[in-house]
């Protein structure tokens, strides 16, 4: 077989991937955002991936998520995504974890945390960890509501352009609360969100610890091109940081 990363190292070097194939990125989330984000990661070659979801394909995923099929709805996210990932890369070690996130996983040897959790007492527990145990972190704040990935950015947390979005205003009051207000790298949209019919309803799910969770769930608009990019962005950036000087 040819070396299936020989593309990648026109780019960036021989060097380079095989340093890649050293790293640990963690992934929160398999949905639209976070299902690009881990193939990306994948096919740049990131030799470990911890992948974390605790949902199963429904036909409302169809739209925009990659594993999403109606062959696939009813089955589990984390299952369908170990089988494309050693797909593409036979080699590849996966830590695969279907379960719901609330500061449960040893992060203790991750390079980097890739944040697509969409409830948000998960998201905010996510990234006070990664703060806490000094672990680089990316995180996608707002690509639902959204039909225009050109309006996507890369910033500091602190400098988000619309603070004012409800989602973004609540992970950043939450955060600064625990005194973080600056250090997370995010991944943001300067689109004024929009939806036609504000959908909620309580969610409840039992952790495989037994623990019982029950929160608000709101359902976004969702179009086949926002979270996508945002989850190509987010693996472009961690990419670009494990490499060393390549021009």
């Amino acid at each position: 077989m040819e070396n299936i990363f020989s593309r990648n190292e026109l780019f960036w070097g021989e060097d380079n991937q095989k340093l890649l194939s050293l790293k640990h990125v963690a992934v929160f989330g398999l949905g639209g955002v976070g299902g690009y984000c881990a193939e990306s990661l994948a096919r740049a070659g990131v030799g470990e991936l911890t992948i974390v979801d605790f949902d199963t394909v429904s036909s409302t995923n169809i739209n925009r998520q990659l594993v999403a099929l109606h062959s696939t709805v009813g089955q589990c996210k984390t299952h369908l995504f170990e089988q494309r990932l050693k797909d593409i890369n036979p080699d590849i070690k996966l830590n695969v974890i279907e379960d719901f996130y609330t500061g449960n996983i040893n992060l203790s040897n991750v390079d980097f945390v890739a944040d697509a959790i969409d409830t948000m007492r998960s998201k905010i527990k996510l990234l006070q960890t990664s703060v806490h145990n000094n672990i680089p972190v990316i995180s996608s704040m707002g690509a639902g509501n959204r039909i225009d990935p050109t309006q996507l950015y890369i910033s500091d947390i602190s400098q988000i352009e619309n603070k004012n979005a409800p989602f973004v205003s609540n992970i950043i009051y939450q955060l600064k609360k625990l005194g973080i207000e600056n250090g997370i790298t995010v991944v943001a949209s300067r689109e004024k969100p929009f939806v036609k019919e504000k959908i909620s309803s309580t969610e409840k799910i039992m952790t495989t610890s037994g623990e019982n969770i029950e929160f608000t769930k709101i359902t976004p608009s969702s179009t086949p091109f926002v979270a996508s990019c945002a989850g190509i962005f987010m693996a472009s950036y961690i990419t670009q940081s494990f490499l060393k000087e390549y021009k």
